[in-house]
């Protein structure tokens, strides 16, 4: 079996570039824990990590480790800065080890050719350089610089979750080509009852890449199994398999304490191949007209647990979620996706009370400004109508969203259609608005089972 290094560049007192806040080190980090969690789930490849949290590592500790563990891959991933935009990779300008430069190829072409398409990356080469990390390095060695941390087209794609899924996935998959990787191959059960836990079901296999990332960060193995249902291929994140009906059951409750709320088992009897079961319709999302579960009180508090001084907000989606028939509920956690919990970390200033993005579409271009927080709740309802449904605006409000007219009537009824629509390439936008909406409800479950227990103990003591 092959041994890569994977190194995450700086670290701990050492952030490397730095721009508006970011901070390079954080990139490097999550870049690289996502290529060791998908080379390790997928192939036959012992993985070791030169730092796995935010600690400060030397270059020559990073080195070192390396040529002691006798590694076969030196993998170090960094993000670039000094102006400039794109991707490039980088081995030693000196003496190489034979395998090297095809590496190099392969790797570098991988990543180009995934991400420079779909996300209008520029290719800047596969270069040479006197990089310690390169030089010092007993095996092939390569350093990728990813993106520009002061580009702010760029930063932009380093804060998207996709990208990093995408160049993640992109990376391993390279080093995968290059060092010839053998596939894992899912163990068979023994003859005998058998439990899967299902934590999700998709027909896009991004979708179901993303839930399992987002186990890995809870702590949960999973990995995908395709299925074909009446016609239709399915993706399911596998998140355990069991002999016992209780230990599932336990799994299921786990996952669904963590948000995952759609998860279910499939039931194996004996060698005979199971009867699939049906799949729930979660890629096709959930109607954005229709009611409110939760009130006004339980989005304000909701989120300030994340952002204490985030504003009291929650009576004006109330008040427009009824009157156009949205649910206004969810279109809270929409403000809280598009907002970062009402900090406004990104391209909107909070005075411009737009709480949905509505117009922006880039540095320099913040989108529109809403005289006050009630007109920029109005405005996102009044977006999401223009989505969801083709009748005319309800009787006695006025139109507030200047891009009304520019939308497609009736083309997003859900909001996971709202993918590529709202949000460009936004391709699981729609699911990180419901996983919000999911925590939202758990939060309000929290509080009032809490409130219950008082009242309980209140009438004991009558």
């Amino acid at each position: 079996m092959k041994t890569i290094v994977i190194d995450a560049g700086h670290g701990g007192s050492d952030p490397g570039a730095t721009y508006q806040g970011s901070q390079e080190k954080t990139f490097n980090l999550s870049i690289a824990l996502n290529v060791q969690r998908i080379l390790s789930q997928n192939y036959e490849v012992e993985i070791v990590m030169t730092r796995t949290s935010d600690v400060t590592l030397s270059l020559g500790a990073r080195t070192q480790l390396a040529n002691q563990r006798n590694a076969d891959f030196f993998l170090s991933i960094h993000n670039n800065a000094a102006g400039g935009s794109g991707f490039e990779s980088y081995i030693y300008n000196g003496p190489l080890v034979p395998t090297t430069q095809a590496y190099q190829n392969t790797i570098h072409d991988r990543i180009i050719n995934t991400v420079g398409p779909k996300y209008n990356v520029s290719n800047r080469g596969k270069k040479e350089a006197n990089f310690h990390v390169l030089r010092e390095s007993d095996m092939s060695a390569l350093l990728l610089e990813i993106l520009f941390v002061d580009n702010p087209g760029d930063l932009a794609l380093l804060k998207n979750s996709s990208f990093i899924n995408d160049v993640s996935r992109s990376i391993a998959e390279g080093v995968a080509d290059a060092l010839n990787l053998p596939e894992k191959t899912q163990p068979q059960p023994a003859p005998g009852d058998l439990y899967r836990v299902i934590a999700g079901s998709f027909r896009d296999r991004e979708n179901a890449e993303n839930r399992i990332e987002f186990l890995a960060n809870q702590g949960i193995a999973s990995f995908v199994v395709q299925t074909t249902i009446s016609g239709t291929v399915y993706y399911r994140v596998q998140a355990g398999a069991y002999a016992q009906e209780k230990n599932a059951k336990d799994q299921v409750a786990r996952l669904k304490s963590i948000g995952i709320t759609g998860a279910f088992i499939v039931r194996e009897t004996g060698t005979t191949p199971p009867t699939p079961a049906p799949e729930p319709p979660q890629e096709e999302g959930y109607s954005i007209l229709g009611d409110q579960y939760l009130n006004a009180c339980q989005l304000d508090d909701f989120v300030k647990t994340i952002n204490p001084d985030a504003p009291d907000l929650g009576r004006f989606y109330m008040k427009y979620g009824n009157a156009y028939g949205i649910r206004g509920d969810i279109a809270y956690a929409q403000a809280i996706h598009e907002t970062d919990y009402f900090r406004f970390t990104g391209l909107v200033d909070a005075d411009q009370n737009n709480y949905a993005g509505i117009g922006a579409t880039g540095p320099g271009n913040p989108g529109a400004t809403f005289s006050s927080p009630e007109e920029g709740v109005h405005a996102q309802i009044q977006h999401l109508y223009a989505y969801a449904s083709t009748e005319a605006i309800p009787a006695g409000y006025a139109k507030v969203d200047p891009r009304f007219d520019l939308v497609s009537r009736g083309s997003g009824k859900t909001w996971i259609q709202l993918n590529g629509k709202w949000a460009v390439p936004g391709t699981t936008y729609g699911q990180s608005i419901l996983s919000i909406y999911e925590r939202n409800i758990d939060h309000a479950i929290e509080e009032m089972d809490q409130q219950k227990q008082v009242l309980q103990d209140v009438l004991e003591e009558l």
